[in-house]
């Protein structure tokens, strides 16, 4: 049997992508890369984000240990443990060198020192592009994003792109708004000098 070659996304070019309003996913059972720009496009608004009460007192409880970028290849990893997912290798490798460059980030919750939910996603300007996120503890994930929102209005982002609106999502204030709307968005976003990580 032939191995299949490996699709690498040259880190460039995923970036420029990103700042079109494109994105890749691995699709098929041989893991092609294809490039999807969504109409319409899921977005939370971070003016609005909203957190059930019974989450807030999760938060409140810190259940969690939070921590910013110290496992983001696990969390990927752990995001790709699905049934049917689009994170192939290849897709891993394209977002690890992505991280490298200072320009993608997970969001990790862990319990007992051990990793049990968290996502990860791109940083461009004031935008964060929100690609995937993953739980084996009840609410690991939705603290991930509560801390996530905050960090994003606290350092001046403007807009938390979701890709698509799920169930999951809706109860944060996850709308659709259309692909010209999202464009123009990105288009104010982008100029501005946002710093995702450090202190």
């Amino acid at each position: 049997m032939r191995s299949r070659a490996r699709q690498t996304i040259d880190p460039d070019l995923l970036l420029r992508a990103y700042s079109l309003g494109w994105f890749p996913m691995g699709t098929g059972r041989r893991g092609r890369i294809e490039w999807f720009s969504p109409d319409p496009r899921g977005i939370i608004p971070l003016d609005t984000f909203h957190a059930p009460s019974r989450l807030a007192r999760v938060v409140r409880q810190s259940k969690f240990d939070l921590r910013i970028d110290t496992a983001f290849e696990s969390v990927m990893r752990a995001c790709a443990e699905r049934d049917e997912t689009w994170i192939t290798d290849d897709i891993v490798a394209a977002y690890v060198s992505l991280h490298r460059l200072g320009c993608a980030h997970s969001v990790e919750t862990w319990q007992g020192g051990v990793l049990v939910g968290g996502l990860y996603g791109v940083s461009l300007g004031g935008a964060f592009f929100g690609e995937s996120m993953f739980h084996t503890a009840t609410d690991a994930s939705k603290v991930a994003l509560v801390a996530l929102v905050e960090r994003l209005r606290a350092r001046g982002f403007v807009l938390l792109d979701t890709q698509w609106v799920t169930p999951h999502l809706q109860q944060f204030g996850a709308t659709e708004i259309r692909r010209s709307a999202y464009l123009d968005r990105l288009a104010a976003a982008l100029p501005l000098e946002c710093r995702f990580d450090g202190a």
